[in-house]
């Protein structure tokens, strides 16, 4: 072989070598559709978002890198499956919600200074936050508060992620403004996704709760705000997971269902309730450990318990709501009380 034989076959030798090496190097994300996408340098899951589409970028809440649900900001840093999250999912409208509670209490902390913010999270379909102030707060208090978060939807705040010492697996820190909450994430990147929002409730007096919505379109708020056929109440927290499931159910089987997962006395909700609402679904500890649930109507009547199946099946009978709860109290429910 002549010299320059030599000399061009180690030239595509090392060609074929610097090949090998960037696709060694290469990053690979795999898409929900299979599809392959392969980046140079490590980037975050905003950016990725961004690589595939504008409108992927503005609508995403978060990721879920290899089934771990990551912030915007996480940094990718090898091969691996990823999503985009965005509010038109159960976990982005989850992510919502619970950005709408540190929103809530960065509007409680201006217009209240001297309140002392002690937790919130996403309930069931909206949020809530716990508060300590020394006027107690009132429901009239809540226009107020849900116009100042309003403002800082649009003035369209960074929530951040902060590096901290590891106290607990479920927490982590996230800065507001110039106020940092120990709470769980991963959180919207930023308040201007947040805008189908609504505050409803106030409860206590010494330690205060305010009780909201959130909604991924103003649409869905105000389809929540229609008034629903059936309430589903808690007794307490403890079966707030449970109940809001079982209106979950109830929706999917064509029900206008409505969850009231406040920290109130049952009797004082039942109470609110049945001014209003034709059917009442109660669940307490019983409820929850046995799967079923216990049913009443506005007027009082006991249909007593019901697993869900069976509920929903009732619900649908043509007439029963056009009927009115009152009118049919002594039609007697399919219950599991044999």
């Amino acid at each position: 072989m002549t010299a320059a034989g030599t000399a061009s076959m180690v030239k595509t030798l090392a060609h074929v070598i610097e090949i090998a090496e960037n696709n060694i190097n290469m990053i690979q994300i795999t898409l929900p559709d299979g599809s392959l996408r392969e980046y140079d340098q490590p980037l975050t899951v905003h950016e990725l978002a961004a690589s595939i589409g504008s409108g992927l970028a503005s609508a995403a809440v978060a990721g879920r890198v290899d089934g771990m649900l990551v912030d915007c900001e996480h940094m990718i840093q090898a091969n691996a499956r990823v999503s985009i999250v965005t509010p038109r999912e159960p976990d982005g409208l989850e992510i919502l919600r619970r950005s709408c509670a540190l929103m809530l209490a960065m509007a409680l902390k201006q217009l209240h200074p001297t309140a002392q913010l002690r937790a919130g999270s996403e309930l069931g379909d909206g949020f809530y936050y716990e508060f300590v102030v020394e006027q107690p707060l009132l429901p009239v208090d809540l226009p107020l508060i849900e116009a100042r978060m309003q403002a800082l939807a649009a003035t369209n705040h960074s929530i951040r992620r902060q590096e901290m010492a590891r106290t607990s697996k479920a927490l982590s820190l996230y800065r507001l403004g110039d106020t940092d909450y120990l709470t769980t994430g991963p959180q919207v990147p930023a308040t201007r996704v947040l805008q189908a929002f609504a505050l409803d409730h106030i409860s206590g007096t010494l330690q205060q709760r305010i009780y909201g919505t959130c909604w991924s379109s103003h649409q869905e708020l105000q389809d929540w705000r229609i008034p629903p056929q059936v309430m589903v109440v808690s007794m307490d927290d403890r079966q707030a997971t449970y109940a809001q499931s079982v209106t979950e159910t109830l929706r999917q089987s064509g029900i206008r269902a409505s969850a009231d997962l406040r920290n109130e006395k049952v009797h004082y909700k039942l109470r609110e309730h049945s001014q209003t609402v034709p059917y009442l679904v109660v669940i307490g500890e019983r409820e929850e450990a046995g799967g079923f649930v216990s049913v009443r109507s506005r007027n009082g009547a006991n249909f007593g318990r019901m697993e869900i199946e069976a509920l929903c099946q009732w619900f649908n009978q043509p007439g029963i709501f056009a009927a009115g709860a009152d009118a049919i109290a002594s039609k007697r429910a399919p219950t599991s009380d044999a």
